[in-house]
């Protein structure tokens, strides 16, 4: 029997987003009627840099605009620029870049007006690097208390992940130590076709 899960929509997701999204017993609903919150993974994404955690963070606008679906998009500075630039730094020396650089690059180069979309877009990416599929659907109006399991709150941006992760390679432990649940990208950067096999080992607890 699948479970029902109420996913938010994150940018670049960290690892154990990944481990409920690709669960083959969850059934993921995107929430895109959530007002939406600052500080977290909808906007921005956590990388190894070469002196520790590195933020990626997507301007959006102020429009007065508060639910998820309507929150576009600031391109008055070239921060795709900045990411692709600080992710190269980040990555360019570990053992699968090479290998998904191109891909990864297509993530920046267009300028969709929606945070959603461009979410989405990168979603597709990184499923595609990791050779695998998902179906979802989206939230069609918003519930307090959903009826389906509810990981809206669940991932912090701001707070260390309660969840052991298995150590795995990074350009940058030697200096900083091992860094856990970061974003995809140091996942797929440091051990490529593996990955799959990583995240589907994770094993969030629900409650």
């Amino acid at each position: 029997m699948n479970n029902k899960v109420l996913l938010p929509i994150f940018y670049l997701p960290p690892i154990s987003w990944f481990s409920v999204f690709l669960d083959s017993e969850n059934e993921i609903i995107f929430e895109q009627f959530e007002n939406f919150p600052k500080q977290t993974y909808r906007n921005r994404a956590v990388i190894y840099g070469a002196n520790g955690k590195l933020p990626l963070i997507i301007p959006i606008k102020h429009t007065g605009k508060r639910e998820m679906k309507d929150i576009e998009i600031s391109f008055a500075e070239d921060w795709q620029k900045l990411h692709w630039k600080s992710i190269k730094t980040a990555y360019q020396s570990t053992p699968y870049f090479e290998y998904y650089e191109d891909k990864l690059k297509m993530i920046f180069e267009e300028k969709p007006q929606l945070l959603t979309d461009f979410n989405l877009k990168a979603l597709q990416v990184i499923l595609n690097i990791l050779k695998t599929k998902k179906d979802f659907t989206f939230t069609e109006e918003y519930f307090k208390s959903p009826e389906a399991l509810d990981f809206r709150d669940k991932f912090s941006a701001k707070m260390e992940s309660k969840i052991q992760f298995p150590e795995y390679y990074q350009s940058f432990s030697g200096k900083n130590g091992f860094l856990q649940d970061l974003s995809i990208l140091d996942l797929i950067c440091n051990i490529g076709p593996e990955s799959l096999t990583y995240i589907k080992n994770i094993k969030i607890n629900y409650n």
